[in-house]
């Protein structure tokens, strides 16, 4: 059955863990290795393109670790925006040298598998990756002793409120700094038309965030037609879900972690002839 997955671009260079391979590469089209184990046969088409803001900024804050109690990555891209950081001006040195140990002896909460693996790629041990979505992090988070200092939380423009008023409700200081903003990828209409003229109506779409949602919803609905009420929608976690049901689309499954193994099983389930 086919299976049209909506997210963001993977930059250059690095390895998307729902892709195998690009098919075809020109139009940035992946065959998922994970749903085809799961006998479903998966596209993706990128729908969200990155900018990244303020980095001067973010990098004084990483300069002076002894003024937080720790940092907090909700999403690659936030991870992604230390690598950039350090990427100028000999800063890798400096990070290497000393503060990525200064780092290291606070807590570095984290959401995801993958962001887990960025985190570590920088040198830092990171805690909480099991915990699947913000909200389950923030309550990692309460449940540890609580800091004297303001955590670090580096964030997109449109980060939700739930993990900042869940540490707020417990007094546990915080200060975010945004670090990127999501825009349309350039490709979306392009990309879904030629999905669409040569695949068809899809068994199941699923979403990877509100902001992918947006940019990409009217064009699923003008291309599905009335065959929409046969799609089943899934979506990467609760907060995606949450849009997609604001938008009135039934959800028809929520991967239980944000992983390639748990969203394939949950739409394989959905798939199935009994399920509603």
């Amino acid at each position: 059955m086919k299976v049209l997955l909506l997210k963001d671009a993977k930059e250059e260079g690095g390895q998307d863990p729902y892709v195998r391979a690009a098919w075809p590469t020109q139009n940035l089209f992946f065959r998922l290795q994970e749903l085809g184990l799961h006998g479903l046969e998966a596209t993706l088409i990128p729908v969200l393109s990155f900018e990244f803001l303020s980095l001067p900024t973010f990098w004084e804050k990483l300069s002076r670790p002894e003024g937080y109690g720790g940092l907090i990555f909700t999403s690659p891209r936030a991870v992604e925006a230390v690598e950039l950081s350090l990427e100028q001006d000999g800063k890798s040195e400096v990070w290497k040298k000393s503060l990525r140990e200064t780092w290291n002896a606070k807590p570095v909460y984290v959401v995801g598998n993958a962001t887990a693996s960025l985190v570590k790629k920088l040198g830092l041990e990171a805690e909480g990756e099991s915990s699947g979505n913000a909200e389950k992090l923030a309550e990692w988070i309460c449940s540890r002793e609580p800091p004297a200092l303001p955590l670090l939380f580096p964030c997109g423009a449109l980060k939700g409120e739930v993990l900042p008023q869940m540490l707020k409700d417990k007094g546990i200081p915080m200060e975010s700094i945004i670090v990127y903003r999501k825009i349309p990828h350039p490709g979306i209409q392009v990309n879904l038309d030629s999905y669409y003229s040569k695949q068809g109506i899809p068994a199941s779409i699923a979403f990877f965030s509100p902001s992918g949602l947006t940019h990409s919803l009217k064009h699923v609905r003008e291309l599905s037609g009335s065959s929409i009420e046969q799609i089943k929608f899934a979506a990467i976690g609760p907060t995606t879900a949450r849009a997609l049901a604001a938008q009135g689309l039934p959800v028809s499954c929520t991967a239980e972690s944000p992983t390639p193994q748990a969203l394939a099983a949950g739409i394989r389930t959905a798939l199935q002839p009994h399920s509603s």
